[in-house]
């Protein structure tokens, strides 16, 4: 065997062990037009996949090369619906086969977002959106068709997109869902978990409050390091004034206080179809007592949440410092 030859597969075979353990998804998303294709890609976005919409199905295996293979990127929605050429959708068959025989049977598959004609109507008729095949020509047997009226364009969507449904991997009927029930059952056909962010915001209230915070909580009542003239110029994350604290079993009751209550009610947010959750701490100022405790607050909540929850400790007026 060929030195660089060996080496290569070498190589080959360590990439597809680092994608089977990152556990590679490439899901291909396409749906009647008003279904909530575009709101399954938000979804998908939101539980940590890289998403294109509106892709040239002969465009798929290009994309999916560039993002798992270069970009090192494991989790990939693709968007595909009517408007790509008629031509790729007859292909689509060959298209998915080569991105299984690429990435593995169970690393790629079809979502197909569908629903009842009645309902596709309604939603048209409120968002006084214009359905594609409304306002393009179709090319059947060489022949250019005009544009469809709302009912004819639906039908005729669902014949031209059979080649893609035919293939469907997992087939949601959004007709009653809204889009809370939408994505709980994407992550119950994915198996993917609910993932929260925690952003612990320590700020000044001389500078205005977070207006974007779910829970505000006001340290003020604490000593203040500004006082004495040798931290006026430290922070909450210098040793300095960490000993000042130390000194004030107070500051160590409200952090105390502030840790059971966020421990106690931080994963209920987990079952409420939260993405991001901010705590807001602030003092006079945003650099002693509120970056103190925010710190503290995200080394103790780091360990104690359950899976799914990330925390994460963020300073809005560091820049002032």
């Amino acid at each position: 065997m060929d030195i660089n030859q060996g080496q290569n597969n070498d190589q080959s075979e360590q990439a597809a062990c680092k994608i089977a353990a990152d556990k590679l998804s490439i899901l291909v998303v396409s749906g009647r037009s008003g279904s909530g294709k575009t709101s399954v890609l938000n979804i998908l976005e939101d539980l940590g996949y890289y998403s294109i919409d509106n892709l040239p199905l002969s465009l798929l295996p290009n994309a999916a090369h560039k993002l798992v293979n270069e970009s090192g990127i494991h989790r990939i929605a693709l968007g595909v619906d009517i408007r790509t050429p008629q031509a790729d959708l007859s292909n689509f068959a060959e298209i998915y086969a080569s991105l299984k025989k690429m990435y593995g049977t169970h690393a790629v598959k079809v979502v197909y977002v569908t629903a009842q004609e009645s309902t596709l109507i309604a939603r048209f008729n409120a968002t006084r959106r214009v359905h594609p095949l409304m306002s393009q020509d179709i090319d059947n047997d060489n022949i250019k068709h005009v544009a469809f009226n709302l009912p004819a364009a639906i039908k005729k969507e669902v014949e031209l997109l059979e080649p893609i449904a035919v293939h469907a991997d997992i087939k949601i009927d959004t007709s009653s869902l809204n889009i809370h029930q939408l994505k709980d059952s994407l992550r119950e056909h994915l198996g993917v978990d609910n993932q929260i962010v925690v952003n612990l915001l320590s700020f000044g209230f001389k500078h205005g409050s977070p207006i974007d915070a779910d829970f505000v909580f006001d340290v003020r009542v604490l000593p203040n390091p500004h006082w004495d003239p040798k931290l006026r110029t430290l922070t909450g994350l210098d040793t300095e004034v960490t000993a000042f604290f130390a000194d004030y079993p107070e500051v160590a009751e409200l952090t105390d206080d502030i840790d059971r209550f966020l421990t106690r009610w931080l994963p209920e947010f987990l079952h409420n179809n939260r993405h991001t959750v901010t705590v807001a701490i602030g003092c006079t100022g945003g650099k002693h007592r509120s970056v103190f405790i925010t710190d503290s607050l995200q080394r103790r909540l780091a360990d104690a949440m359950p899976q799914g929850i990330k925390v994460l400790a963020k300073h809005r007026e560091k820049n002032r410092w």
